[in-house]
This record gives C-alpha cells, sequence and structure tokens, in this order.
C-alpha cells in the first residue's frame, strides 16, 4: 500500500534507477519494506525510483509519532522483511499465477508448482552484500529536532581498503544486472556444478556468434481448440491438440500448462529473449473469437518456440510436448522446477568459440542493435495502430458505408417503380442488383481482417513481446562491460590481481557472445517472419479485390441488354 512520506535531506540521484529528492519535499512510498536500506516511491515532480530509507520519514495519521527510523531496522531483519519491487508498479508481468483462467491443475496437479527461492535477500544471490552507513542512535545532549545526516556510501566508490581486491557490486540490488544474477557471475560468485549435464554450444558463423543448430530440428502443431469441463460440469477449461513432428503422437495441453513451461523459461534462461505468451482475459474467454485468436497466436509461439536452437533442446519443453503419462508428468515437472542451472548458473553450460572479440566492437555492435531495436519498436507499435484502426473501419465504416450506398440505390430502384407507364423492369432489376452487391462487398470487408490483417497483427503482438526483452538483456552486458572495465583499471592500479581481472573478462565474453548469438537468431526469423506476413497478406489482398471485382463484373453485365 502506497504511503505518504517526507524527505529530511537533500539526495542526488547518480543513476537512472535513483530519483532525487529535496528536503522537506513530499513524497509516495510504494512499500515501507527496505531493500539493502532503498526505498522506492515517486517523488513530488513525478518521478518514481531508488532514495536512501534513511533520508525520509513515514507520515502517519494515526500515530504519536510520524518517524519510521530505518537505521535501526536492517533490510531482512524481523519486521522489516526484504522484498522486491517492480521498477514499474502497478504493470502485471505476463506469465503469473495471479489473475490466470484457472486455479488448479486439472488430473497433472501436485501441491507446489512454482520451484521456492532460497531464502537470501533479495538480489544477493545469497551472497552478503554491503549494506549504507546508517548513524548511531540519537544522543540526549542534541538539541530538539536535531537530526544528524546519514552517511552514504556508495559500494562502488568505497575505498580499496574496504574492498581489497573484490570489484565493487553496484548499488542498486534493484536492477536486473543484480537480480539476474549476472553480477554474481562475472564476478565469479556462482558456484561451477561438479558435473552439467546439459551443453549450449556457441559457433561462430557468417554474421557473427550464433547458437549451434539443434541437431533434431522438429515442429508442432496446435490445433483442436476443444471445451472440456470437470466436477461434473462446475469447471471448464479449453485444452489444444499439440502433435509435435518427431514424435506424431498428440498430447493435449491447457493454458495453465503452457503458463507454466514460460515460468520456466523465464527463470532459466537469462540471455535468451522468450516469446511472450498470448495475453490472458478475465471474461469472455470461451467466446469463439477469443478462442480462434488466442489458437493463432499460440501457433505462432510454438513456431517460435521449436525454431530456437536452445529453447528447442530445453529438457521441461520436451516433456511438455511428450509426456503422456500422469506419473511422469509429475516427476518430470518437479524435475523443471528443482533444475539448479537457472538464471545465473544457465550461463555456465554455455561454450563459447575461441577467436579473439574486442570488446569495444562487440559493445558497438550492441549499441547498434539497441538503437535499430528501439527504432524497429516504435514502428512495430506504429503498424499495429494503424492495422488495429483499419480492422476497426473494415467491421464498422467500411461496411456502413457499403451498405449506405446499397440502400441509395435500392431506393432509386423503388422510386423508378412508381410510374408504371415509362418503368423499366430490366433497368429497375440492374440497379437493385447493384444495390444488393454493395451491400455484399460490405459484408466481405467486415469478414476479410480475418484473411489478412489478423496475421499481420498476431506476427506484430509476437514482436512486441520479443523486442520489450532486448533492453534488459542488453542491460546485462552493459553491466557486465562496467566490471570488466572496473577490474582493469584496479588492476592497472594495483589493487586486483591480473588473473582475477582476466577471470572477469573471459566470464563477461559469455555474456557478451550469448547476447550476440540471440541478436543473430532475432534477426534471422525476423527476416523469416515478416517476408511471411507481406506476403500472405498481399496475397489475400489481391484476392480479396479479385472477388469484389468480380461481383461487380457480374452486376455491370446485368446493363449490357437493356
Amino acid at each position: 500500500m502506497a504511503l505518504k512520506a517526507r524527505a529530511l535531506y537533500n539526495f542526488q540521484s547518480e543513476n537512472k534507477e535513483e530519483i532525487s529528492i529535496q528536503e522537506n519535499e513530499e513524497l509516495v512510498i510504494f512499500s515501507e519494506n527496505s531493500l539493502d536500506g532503498w526505498l522506492q516511491g515517486q517523488n513530488s515532480r513525478g518521478e518514481t525510483g531508488l532514495f536512501p530509507a534513511s533520508y525520509v520519514e513515514i507520515l502517519r495519521s494515526r500515530s504519536g509519532s510520524n518517524y519510521t527510523d530505518y537505521s535501526s531496522s536492517p533490510a531482512g531483519s524481523p519486521g522489516h522483511e526484504s522484498s522486491f519491487y517492480s521498477p514499474n508498479p502497478g504493470i502485471s508481468y505476463q506469465g503469473s499465477f495471479e489473475d490466470d483462467d484457472d486455479d488448479d491443475w486439472d488430473d497433472w496437479d501436485d501441491a507446489c508448482t512454482v520451484v521456492e527461492e532460497p531464502r537470501s535477500a533479495p538480489g544477493t544471490n545469497g551472497h552478503p552484500s554491503p549494506s549504507l552507513q546508517y548513524p548511531a542512535a540519537y544522543g540526549h545532549h542534541q538539541h530538539a529536532g536535531y537530526r544528524p545526516k546519514p552517511a552514504l556510501e556508495r559500494q562502488d566508490s568505497m575505498s580499496s581498503s574496504k574492498r581489497g581486491s573484490v570489484v565493487g557490486r553496484n548499488l542498486n540490488r534493484f536492477s536486473c544486472f543484480v537480480r539476474s544474477g549476472v553480477e554474481a557471475f562475472i564476478l565469479g560468485d556462482v558456484p561451477l556444478m561438479s558435473k552439467i549435464a546439459e551443453v549450449y554450444s556457441i559457433e561462430m558463423g557468417s554474421k557473427g556468434p550464433q547458437w549451434r543448430a539443434n541437431p533434431h530440428p522438429f515442429i508442432c502443431s496446435v490445433e483442436d481448440p476443444t471445451k472440456q469441463t470437470k466436477f461434473k460440469g462446475i469447471k471448464s477449461y479449453i485444452s489444444y491438440k499439440l502433435t509435435p513432428s518427431n514424435i506424431n503422437s498428440p498430447v493435449y495441453r491447457r493454458y495453465k500448462h503452457f503458463d507454466w513451461l514460460y515460468n520456466r523459461l523465464l527463470h532459466k534462461f537469462t540471455v535468451i529473449s522468450v516469446p511472450h505468451l498470448p495475453e490472458k482475459q478475465a471474461t469472455g474467454r470461451f467466446e469463439e473469437d477469443f478462442i480462434e485468436k488466442r489458437k493463432r497466436r499460440l501457433i505462432l509461439w510454438m513456431d517460435h518456440m521449436t525454431s530456437h536452437p536452445v529453447l528447442s533442446q530445453y529438457e521441461g519443453f520436451q516433456h511438455f510436448l511428450c509426456c503422456r503419462d500422469e506419473k511422469q508428468w509429475k516427476l518430470g515437472k518437479r524435475r523443471a522446477e528443482k533444475d539448479e542451472m537457472v538464471g545465473a548458473s544457465f550461463l555456465l553450460t554455455i561454450q563459447i568459440p575461441t577467436e579473439h572479440q574486442d570488446l569495444q566492437d562487440v559493445e558497438d555492435r550492441v549499441d547498434a542493435f539497441k538503437a535499430f531495436s528501439k527504432k524497429m519498436d516504435d514502428s512495430v507499435l506504429q503498424l499495429t495502430n494503424v492495422a488495429s484502426e483499419l480492422v476497426r473501419k473494415h467491421v464498422g465504416g467500411f461496411r456502413k458505408e457499403f451498405q449506405k450506398l446499397g440502400n441509395a440505390f435500392q431506393a432509386i430502384s423503388h422510386s423508378f417503380h412508381m410510374d408504371p407507364p415509362y418503368s423499366s423492369d430490366a433497368l429497375n432489376n440492374a440497379i437493385s442488383h447493384t444495390g444488393k452487391t454493395y451491400e455484399t462487398v460490405g459484408e466481405m470487408f467486415a469478414e476479410q481482417p480475418k484473411n489478412d490483417l489478423f496475421l499481420m497483427l498476431d506476427t506484430l503482438s509476437l514482436y512486441q513481446g520479443l523486442l520489450s526483452n532486448f533492453p534488459d538483456i542488453i542491460h546485462l552486458q552493459k553491466g557486465a562491460f562496467a566490471k570488466v572495465k572496473e577490474s582493469q583499471r584496479m588492476s592497472d592500479e594495483g589493487r586486483m590481481d591480473q588473473e582475477e581481472a582476466d577471470g572477469i573478462r573471459k566470464r563477461c565474453r559469455v555474456v557478451g557472445f550469448a547476447l550476440q548469438a540471440e541478436m543473430n537468431h532475432f534477426h534471422e526469423r525476423r527476416v523469416a517472419d515478416f517476408k511471411r506476413m507481406m506476403q500472405s497478406y498481399l496475397k489475400q489482398q489481391i484476392v480479396f479485390y479479385q472477388r469484389v471485382s468480380q461481383q461487380l463484373e457480374k452486376t455491370l453485365r446485368m446493363y449490357d441488354n437493356l
């Protein structure tokens, strides 16, 4: 619940996750639980971000004292349990179970559907992180109302006597670089496994690093959405028939199962752009149009999953597609949820080429892709808006206009019948038929989006999701580069062994190669998908206008023998 607060001191932000606050400024705090001494909230200028907990006091209307002292309650202590904050409050992230279309797992269920995380401080990956330095308790000799300003010491600027030879950790423990565990991986804090069963290789291709292709490629159809019931008809749901080409044996899955798989994918594959599932809907889940739309988008989602060299080989995905036995399903589900090679540990499974890559060249290439993806995201949104508006016009405006035109022709025909001696039945019938033809054309316009614009919007929706993943993935690489530069600087100053700096650079290369491989795969799929989308749209447009032309030509011939 949002709380009102007042700033005790001035604070100047130093990165995009933080916001500046002024003394006596009124603030809104999204939760009074602090993490490593930081709160998330909004200042009077509408800016949202982080600021030190010890720099503010919470205003409580029903308490004798309106001051909450964070300096005496370190993060994680009882009563101030640490919790994650979303960088965008109010956004419901896709894949959560809160608004799902079902509250159970049919017959294939067990008590836990999501693996429990280690109970360490969020964002620290089990490693203690330095906290802000807080002032001592206020002495009685201080005058009333006096508050000494807390000493704010940023972790990345700590002196070498405090840090030793360790590269500073990011102060912002909310950033995806920290929460994903990539920071811990870069700094060598992710323990090596004695045996790694899965390996994903990157090789050099004609356009740079690329994922090694799946040695056993396959596709999977999504068909026959069917309404099912259970509990004697009390509960209803839609099941989809999935048929992988490599086994050619169908399985039946509900959206709940897709959602479970999607959460596993997000949890495991840190540096991969996992395609978003079709959106959820609270009402109208059994309406024909919604079911058809979800099926179309699940087909595109499945196509991207099976075409990805890494995602398609994931054991959890194979289990999702192939398992038909109830007992085996539960065992495989638990195995996927207990998978240790997730997040930062997934990076241990990646084998990279031995070819040297200059980190500056890699950074330049990533910057170019960042600019490209931003521009593409804007253009995809623009085309989505235009296409959506065109659908609205097809269904509403165009149909109504052609109906008006048809009715007007019909009125002319009826008026010609008013004076029989001069009436020409052939002409009247031809004009009346013309009116009916334009009414038919109006109905054709209303139905046409199902043949062309819907597929375009489905593809654009998929790419909006894919593009929305890249800022966070690029942020991981940027964070890794920053650690490399910092470690090299410390090595040059004699505060770190060169061997340790080389280890950080080596692990950064893993993140860099993975991002480049993902960029290459994205471009490869983009070319294929947009070629198919544009070809399909133009072909359907040609067929549509040919049908309209045939209707008009047939009507025109009625006037030839008058």
